[in-house]
């Protein structure tokens, strides 16, 4: 399909506060670089009520809520009409509990797994 984005899958673990570890890419777990090397990458991320989110990856918290900038809305297929169009919802918070999984664009896979 001509145009089509392709996603890799990432693991999505929930998990209480940093433990004191510090902002920013430099330093700090493992687990902070790897959030780091995603940032400004695409993503999508599947919400517990079917919704699914695709959007740049701006900002996470201790709470594992997202930001995602230019976000579309796509509806579970169940509530689309055929050929619907997403819904553009431009900057969108996305509740860490809400979250059922998340991946991130081919392009930007190649670049975490190096």
């Amino acid at each position: 399909m001509p145009g089509a984005r392709h996603f890799r899958r990432i693991a999505v673990r929930s998990h209480g506060g940093t433990g004191g570890e510090r902002e920013g890419g430099e330093g700090g777990s493992p687990h902070a670089r790897r959030l780091a090397a995603l940032l400004n990458r695409s993503l999508r991320v599947r919400m517990s009520d079917g919704r699914t989110l695709v959007g740049t990856f701006l900002c996470t918290d201790r709470d594992a809520n997202i930001i995602l900038g230019s976000a579309q809305e796509f509806l579970k297929a169940a509530d689309a009409f055929p050929g619907s169009e997403p819904r553009v919802l431009g900057l969108a918070m996305v509740p860490g509990h809400h979250i059922v999984s998340i991946e991130v664009e081919r392009d930007a896979a190649a670049a975490l797994c190096s």
